[in-house]
C-alpha cells in the first residue's frame, strides 16, 4: 500500500484568545477545522489562502512545532504528534522572513551548526555545504557574517539550511515573500529543481503565479477549512471564467459556426462584426454547445461589409483549439486571439464564496493523492533541529 508523503485526517487546531480588561474571558479561535489532505511522494503541493486562513498553522503542525487539538497528521507514515523524533530528520523547513539564522555567524558556520544538529558525519556535511553554497550562489559571501547579507542572500541561506540533510520532504512557508523579482525568480527555479530530485515540496504562498508555475496540485484554505484541492488547470476550469477564442475571417458560414458549437467543451459561439466586443455569455456546462450567434438568431450573419468575428467560449480552456481550427479548415481566417482564465480568477471566486463556474465543485474539493512512496532517508536524532530552524527556541507545542 502506498504511503502518502504528507497526510491529514480530521485535523483541527483551536487557539484560546483572552478578551477583556479587568474581567477577562477565554474565547476559542478555530485555526484549522477538520482538514483532510493527502500529498503524494515527489509531488509539489501548494497551499493558498488569505491571511489568517490557517496556512502557517498547518505547516507548524506538520513540522512538529505545534500539536493538533484533534485529528491526525503524518509525514511519510510517522505521526507528527506521537513520532516527532522520526519525523524531524526526514523533513526540511524553510520559513520566509529573517528568523531562524544566527546573524553573528557566517553563512558557512550556520550550515555547519545545522549539520551538527542533524548529526551528519563531518565528511558528508563538508561536501553537502560546499554543494549548497555553490548551488545557491553564496560562494563569494559564505564566510561573511549573516548580518551583512541582503534579504535575498538570507533567504537563499534559509533554503540551504532547510535541505542541508537532504530530506525527502521539504516544507516552505512563503519562501519568496518580500524578495525582489530577480531573486524570487532564482529561488523559484531552485524549488522547481527539487522536483527533479524527487523531493516532496509543501509550499505556502500568496503569489498565485508562483503556485501555478511550480505546483502539481494546489489547495485553497479559508477559515480553517479546505475549500478546493485540484491541479491549477482544474481549478481554473471549475471556478475561472471560460476561455475565449476570437476568430476573424471575411465570412463564417452558418454550418461552420454550428460545427464549432458541437465541439465538446464549447459553451457557446457568438457572431459579431470584427472590432465589436461580444456580449458576456452565460455558461451552460461543458460540452453543451449553443447555436452560433444566438443573440442575432441562430446562423444569422451580421450586415454585409467587412470581416466577421466569432467568439468561442470554452470550459476546457484552449484544449479545444485543435478542434476549432479543424472546424474552420479551408476558410481564410485572418486573425485568432485567445484569452485563458487565471488562477487568480478561480482563487477569488473560491474565497469570496461565489459558485463554481461549471460542473460540480465537489470534484475539485475531493482531490486525493496517488503515487508510490519512496522510503524516507534515515536522519540522525536531530530532535532540536526543527525548533531551531523555526527560531522558536525549543518551541511550545501545546
Amino acid at each position: 500500500m502506498t504511503v502518502p508523503a504528507i497526510e491529514a485526517h480530521g485535523l483541527r487546531r483551536v487557539y484560546v484568545s483572552q478578551r477583556g480588561g479587568f474581567f477577562t474571558r477565554s474565547l476559542p479561535v478555530v485555526a484549522l477545522d477538520g482538514v483532510e489532505l493527502e500529498v503524494a511522494p515527489g509531488e509539489t503541493f501548494g497551499l493558498l489562502g488569505p491571511n489568517g486562513a490557517g496556512k502557517t498553522t498547518m505547516v507548524k503542525i506538520m513540522v512538529t512545532i505545534l500539536l493538533p487539538t484533534a485529528g491526525r497528521a503524518a509525514v511519510l507514515g510517522y505521526d507528527v504528534a506521537r513520532q516527532a523524533a522520526q519525523v524531524r530528520p526526514r523533513i526540511g523547513i524553510v520559513f520566509g522572513g529573517e528568523r531562524g539564522l544566527y546573524w553573528r555567524l557566517s553563512g558557512r558556520d550556520n550550515l555547519r551548526y545545522f549539520a551538527e544538529l542533524y548529526r551528519m558525519p563531518p565528511r558528508v556535511s563538508r561536501r553537502r555545504i560546499g554543494e549548497l553554497i555553490d548551488m545557491l550562489g553564496l560562494a563569494d559571501r559564505a564566510d561573511d557574517r549573516v548580518e551583512t547579507y541582503s534579504r535575498g542572500m538570507k533567504q537563499r541561506l534559509h533554503i540551504a539550511r532547510g535541505i542541508i540533510h537532504d530530506p525527502p520532504v521539504v516544507f516552505m512557508d512563503e519562501p519568496t515573500i518580500g524578495l525582489d523579482p530577480a531573486i524570487a525568480a532564482e529561488l523559484r527555479q531552485f524549488i522547481a529543481g527539487l522536483r527533479a530530485q524527487e523531493k516532496t515540496v509543501f509550499l505556502t504562498t500568496h503569489y498565485l503565479n508562483e503556485a501555478e508555475r511550480l505546483c502539481d496540485r494546489v489547495a485553497v484554505v479559508d477559515r480553517g477549512r479546505l475549500q478546493a484541492v485540484a491541479t491549477p488547470a482544474r481549478l481554473k476550469e471549475m471556478w475561472g471564467d471560460p476561455a475565449t477564442i476570437a476568430i476573424e475571417a471575411p465570412e463564417l458560414p452558418p454550418e461552420r459556426l454550428e460545427g464549432l458549437g458541437r465541439i465538446p467543451g464549447v459553451i457557446d459561439v457568438e457572431l459579431c462584426r470584427a472590432g465589436e466586443v461580444g456580449r458576456a455569455g452565460g455558461a451552460r456546462g461543458a460540452g453543451e454547445g449553443r447555436g452560433a450567434g444566438e443573440g442575432r438568431g441562430a446562423g444569422e450573419q451580421p450586415a454585409p461589409g467587412g470581416a466577421v468575428r466569432a467568439l468561442v467560449r470554452s470550459r476546457r480552456g484552449l484544449a479545444v483549439m485543435p478542434d476549432v481550427m479543424a472546424a474552420l479548415s479551408g476558410l481564410a481566417v485572418t486573425h485568432v486571439e485567445t484569452h485563458e482564465p487565471t488562477l487568480e480568477d478561480a482563487y477569488l471566486r473560491i474565497v469570496r464564496r461565489q459558485p463554481a463556474a461549471a460542473g460540480n465543485a465537489a470534484d475539485a474539493a475531493a482531490g486525493g493523492a496517488a503515487g508510490n512512496a519512496a522510503d524516507a532517508a534515515a536522519g540522525g536524532a536531530a530532535g532540536d533541529a526543527a525548533d531551531a530552524a523555526a527560531g522558536e527556541g525549543g518551541g511550545d507545542r501545546r
